[in-house]
């Protein structure tokens, strides 16, 4: 069993399993990657559904380099209108990458180049992305450890801790439509846990269910985790190949 942001995930989630291209026919980054080049508003609207996903690793980042809150929060907001410029989309590739990689490439060169000319704008004339208000990003920033990790570590740290929050969302959203919502508050906390530790007896009287139905429900919950897990990763890469690639760099990220 290996963990990842504190999830279990199985041997079979974390080993490499063949996927069928055609599971990344309508991807976000694949949509992205071959709509960009034509300035279609299909690439516009999927860059910015992963946007609105992934805004808070590169808000924390920005954070690490040094900025303060509100510089931090004007630059995260231009550099999302400047993705979602159409000259911008125009330069990406077909050659695909990781939306990640892509992300941290981009934004360190933003920076680096369009700081001074992004500052010189007012904030209200941008196109608010992410309203970040909304989210308090220096509320959370504060939560992050105080030892001084590299800016690209805490960006991949909370790109892993934003990607499981998704998953864990998308599987409590479809418990909760197959009338199982209660149940999965009591067993999602089996999810962290080393199969060993987990309380089954506890669970299995607090659902009225035997210790083998618990057993035989984390057992599906994982498994349905796992496949949630790589769709969502799925989103974020060019490749069926490259989503065991991004399962492993992340394990190997939050075990550092």
């Amino acid at each position: 069993m290996r963990y990842l942001g504190g999830m279990a995930i199985s041997s079979d989630e974390a080993q490499p399993s063949p996927r069928p291209a055609e599971l990344f026919a309508t991807t976000h980054w694949s949509v992205v990657l071959a709509a960009a080049d034509e300035g279609r508003p299909e690439a516009a609207e999927a860059l910015e559904t992963l946007c609105r996903t992934y805004w808070y690793p590169l808000y924390a980042f920005v954070r690490r380099r040094g900025h303060n809150p509100e510089d931090a929060e004007d630059l995260t907001q231009g550099f999302f209108a400047h993705l979602l410029e159409k000259q911008a989309l125009g330069q990406l590739t077909r050659e695909g990458g990781k939306f990640r990689s892509f992300l941290l490439t981009a934004l360190n060169h933003f920076l680096t180049n369009e700081w001074e000319h992004q500052r010189a704008q007012k904030r209200d004339q941008r196109r608010v992305v992410v309203s970040l208000d909304d989210f308090d990003p220096e509320a959370r920033y504060r939560l992050e450890p105080v030892d001084v990790i590299p800016p690209e570590m805490l960006f991949d740290r909370q790109w892993a801790a934003t990607l499981l929050n998704q998953v864990l969302a998308r599987l409590g959203a479809e418990q909760t439509a197959e009338g199982k919502g209660e149940a999965f508050d009591r067993l999602r906390g089996c999810l962290t846990g080393a199969e060993a530790s987990l309380p089954y007896a506890d669970l299995a009287a607090q659902l009225g269910m035997t210790g083998s139905a618990v057993k035989m429900a984390v057992h599906r919950l994982r498994k349905r985790y796992g496949e949630l897990l790589r769709a969502e990763i799925a989103r974020t890469v060019a490749s069926p190949q490259e989503v065991d690639e991004e399962i492993r760099h992340l394990i190997a990220i939050n075990a550092g």
